[in-house]
């Protein structure tokens, strides 16, 4: 296990070296957007399951809601909602 992680901390280098830093900056400014999406869609999630606790409705905080969330978006609260309401 420890070879693993060397071997991918020595690739991460390795690509950092060789890579331009406008293509770093990039590829770092598209992740923290999903970051952001993704506590965002945490956000969405809490206020989906205390607002549809006064309903009854029970919608799960978890990675797996979280991020269809963060991917789908507003279809992603639908299909929440309908998996809260149908199962």
């Amino acid at each position: 296990m420890k070879v693993i992680g060397i071997v991918v901390v020595i690739l991460v280098l390795l690509l950092l070296v060789l890579v331009d830093k406008k293509h770093i900056h990039n590829a770092l400014e598209r992740l923290s957007v999903y970051w952001f999406r993704l506590a965002f869609a945490f956000l969405v999630l809490f206020a989906m399951n205390v607002a549809g606790g006064f309903v009854g409705i029970y919608v799960p905080v978890n990675i797996t809601s979280g991020l269809l969330l963060a991917i789908l978006g507003i279809p992603g609260i639908a299909t929440l909602c309908a998996f809260a309401i149908f199962l």
